[in-house]
């Protein structure tokens, strides 16, 4: 278990505070994670990784020479926010354009593809590949559905390599999704891992049971069996990258074939263990006709302090081949000599823009303040279930989902009680909690709920009191643009099964005459309701769809979430109304 932290919302900030303090030569702090320390040739492709923490030496210890620019560094097992992805990929580009590359984890997936979208937008190429490389995860058949495990290391290295060779960006995507294709990993865990401040792990394993196919955020296995032999362990791995059905298209024979072996320790198992197992793995490889080559065997994508392993394949060809031999100096991770370069001025990570309190009257003034309230109703409501909200995600997921709503909440609060005490507008105050949200909880939910409230905000105005039919128009903007941005539908088991029958109680009832308070009661009922019938589905989108029987018979806990929150709200309306103040 974790046994060392200050305040547990604190510890990745303080993580990475320490290991910059400690690898200053290689990285140094920027806004969203960290960059190299040292610059690069005008016109490279910025190779940018990221995830989020708790995988060390995943993100931030593989960024240095020869491999990452830069890593965009999130909340203990949350992805970075949009506005950490982009101020990491502003840092890094040296004009040539920016490479993401990432783990295929939908937090992740809409965070990138928003940044992306943003450098897009102001001039700056950005091409992404995610990496898809657990065979458990999905079938042979929908290999990019697939997420990305200790198969990390091995595109993110052929991407840095093609970059620094002088590939251009195109060139870059190319190779990546290339070694991409031609990896393949398999892991099982013996426990779960426990976060900073949990009183228990994220899931766990019977004594002398081991969890077969799970992934690096604590996911459920697919299959559960008994703790075999070191031998029995490396057999079981070995043959499931080697069926058939997983050899990477382009490789005509196993007889010959170049492997780069990686057997990776998830956070708990010593090494001494690994190369038992190890010493059995390189025996089948041989045996299969198979070339090792470069074995490696620690950890290079962990679970923080989860005890298991995984065995990954990286199926060379001539050209992988030769990038594989590129230099690489990082704090986690080095390969070769790199020639010194020269240091980065401090000056460069100076990336913080201004943003100022527009004008607002009185009116949207005092609108502000049931802004205010609303988003401290907000928190106090998630800090009451945030232990609820965990342990209905871990069912599924990764338990993670009240830690994330909790710092999400209580930077939206922060930023609102800022906002509304330099005299804000309603619009202005709701826009800065969206952001802070979606900033500090990264993940699915942080993207999400910074959507759900920014698309509020804009209906609500700095003049004026907002009406009822704004605040509705506001919900009904959120629901389509939550749509829109997570591809989600109902009946997908997603926050998207609440969110629109609310949004639908809301319209009709505020159309039909009543007034925001009721309505907005109303259609609380209706997302608790509708949240509570999620228990009865398959998830069919997020992290939880890999292992949906898991989930059937459990609500999922975005749409919980999101009929607390709506929940919690009535009252401030409720009060707002009966004062005559202006929600």
């Amino acid at each position: 278990m974790t046994r060392l932290w200050n305040e547990p919302a604190a510890f990745a900030d303080e993580m990475i505070d320490g290991f910059v303090a400690a690898n200053g030569r290689y990285v140094r702090r920027i806004p969203g994670g960290v960059a190299r320390a040292t610059t690069s040739p005008s016109g490279q492709v910025a190779v940018v990784v990221g995830g989020g923490s708790g995988h060390y030496p995943a993100f931030g210890g593989l960024v240095g020479p020869g491999l990452a620019h830069a890593a965009a560094m999130g909340n203990l097992f949350a992805s970075p926010s949009t506005q950490q992805v982009y101020s990491a990929a502003l840092t890094a580009d040296n004009g040539g354009g920016v490479f993401f590359t990432y783990g295929n984890y939908a937090g992740d997936v809409l965070n990138f593809d928003a940044a992306q979208e943003r450098l897009r937008g102001e001039g700056i190429d950005a091409r992404t590949v995610t990496v898809t490389d657990d065979i458990s995860s999905a079938p042979p058949a929908e290999r990019g559905r697939r997420r990305g495990i200790a198969g990390d290391l091995t595109v993110f290295r052929a991407a840095a390599a093609a970059a620094e060779r002088g590939d251009d960006l195109d060139g870059v995507a190319r190779v990546a999704a290339l070694a991409n294709e031609r990896t393949r990993s398999f892991g099982v865990a013996f426990t779960g891992c426990t976060l900073p401040g949990a009183q228990d792990p994220l899931f766990s394993v019977a004594e002398g049971r081991m969890a077969v196919g799970l992934g690096i955020h604590g996911e459920q296995g697919i299959d559960e069996t008994a703790i075999p032999t070191a031998d029995g362990l490396a057999e079981m791995l070995v043959a499931a990258l080697l069926d058939p059905a997983e050899i990477p298209e382009g490789v005509a024979s196993m007889s010959g074939a170049r492997v780069v072996p990686v057997l990776n320790g998830l956070g708990s198992l010593k090494y001494e263990e690994m190369f038992v197992v190890y010493r059995r793995i390189a025996q089948l490889l041989e045996e299969a006709g198979i070339e090792i080559v470069d074995p490696h065997v620690g950890e290079y994508c962990t679970s923080f302090d989860m005890a298991g392993k995984s065995l990954t394949l990286y199926w060379l060809d001539d050209e992988l081949a030769a990038l594989w031999e590129h230099p690489v100096d990082t704090p986690a991770y080095r390969r070769g000599a790199v020639s010194a370069t020269e240091r980065v001025s401090a000056a460069a990570t100076e990336t913080e823009v201004a943003d100022e309190i527009p004008d607002a009257d009185e009116t949207s003034r005092a609108a502000a303040q049931t802004v205010r309230l609303a988003v401290s109703a907000i928190a106090d409501t998630i800090d009451a279930h945030v232990d609820e909200l965990g342990s209905l995600d871990a069912v599924a997921g990764d338990g993670d989902h009240g830690i994330g709503m909790q710092r999400g909440a209580h930077a939206a609060r922060a930023a609102a009680d800022d906002a509304a005490a330099a005299a804000a507008g309603a619009a202005t105050t709701l826009r800065r909690a969206a952001d802070a949200w979606a900033d500090r909880a990264g993940g699915t939910s942080g993207a999400l709920w910074g959507v759900i409230l920014g698309a509020i905000a804009r209906t609500l105005g700095d003049t004026g009191a907002p009406t009822a039919a704004d605040v509705a128009g506001g919900v009904s903007a959120a629901s389509r643009a939550v749509t829109d941005y997570g591809k989600a539908e109902v009946g997908d088991k997603t926050l998207v099964d609440a969110l629109v029958p609310f949004a639908a109680t809301l319209a009709h009832a505020i159309n039909g005459g009543a007034s925001l308070a009721s309505a907005w009661a109303s259609a609380a009922d209706s997302a608790e309701r509708a949240a509570a019938a999620t228990a009865d589905l398959l998830p069919r989108k997020g992290r939880a769809r890999t292992h949906g029987e898991h989930a059937v018979g459990t609500p999922d806990p975005g749409a919980v979430s999101l009929a607390l929150i709506t929940a919690a709200i009535a009252p401030v309306l409720a009060t707002a109304s009966e004062k005559g103040t202006p929600s």
